[in-house]
């Protein structure tokens, strides 16, 4: 990927039938590529790092078939037209939760990290999730021990809670959740 110049493009996708073949591999590379460095996107269907190919495929299949414009959303950024980074955003269909969504699998390939681009695809996370699906409130949970809790306060997020020792990443390495929310 020669990316050196090539301008950031950010793209929200809401339907199954959006995703391309070659798009539903770049997901599954990128999201293999993002754990097996140590990033904080491990799925619970996954075992702990290192993940294969044939872990990371099928939970992709199945946020692919769960995007809905009312539901699910996946946002994507390209550079040079190759995948950079992505996430979802959620939102539960129950009544007492449908007014708040959840941010998940924020994640920017490796070697691209440190060029914005993962705050380029959070600072587009509230208008999609207020104005394209009618949320008032947006939560994310982050591991601690990452510095993340600090990028995601820059952006106007609040820590509203931890489970100590919630998260096991390896023996002897137990890190907090930390759960934190946007008011829209």
């Amino acid at each position: 990927m020669n990316d050196a110049c090539a301008p950031l493009e950010l793209r929200q996708l809401t339907r199954p039938e959006e995703i391309t073949p070659e798009l539903r591999e770049e997901l599954a590379d990128c999201w293999e590529e993002v754990v097996n460095s140590g990033g904080a996107v491990i799925a619970a269907e996954f075992p702990l790092p290192p993940v294969r190919r044939s872990h990371v495929a099928p939970v992709v299949d199945g946020l692919v078939r769960a995007l809905d414009p009312r539901l699910a959303r996946l946002l994507v950024a390209t550079v040079g037209g190759s995948l950079a980074g992505w996430l979802v955003i959620r939102r539960d269909g129950h009544p007492l939760v449908a007014h708040r969504g959840t941010v998940n699998h924020v994640q920017t390939l490796p070697r691209l990290r440190g060029r914005g681009i993962g705050t380029a695809l959070m600072n587009r996370v509230p208008d999609i999730a207020r104005e394209g699906m009618g949320l008032e409130r947006l939560a994310i949970a982050v591991r601690g021990g990452l510095g993340l809790e600090a990028f995601y306060g820059r952006l106007g997020w609040t820590e509203v809670g931890r489970w100590p020792g919630a998260l096991r990443v390896a023996p002897g390495d137990d890190r907090d959740e930390i759960l934190m929310s946007l008011v829209l």
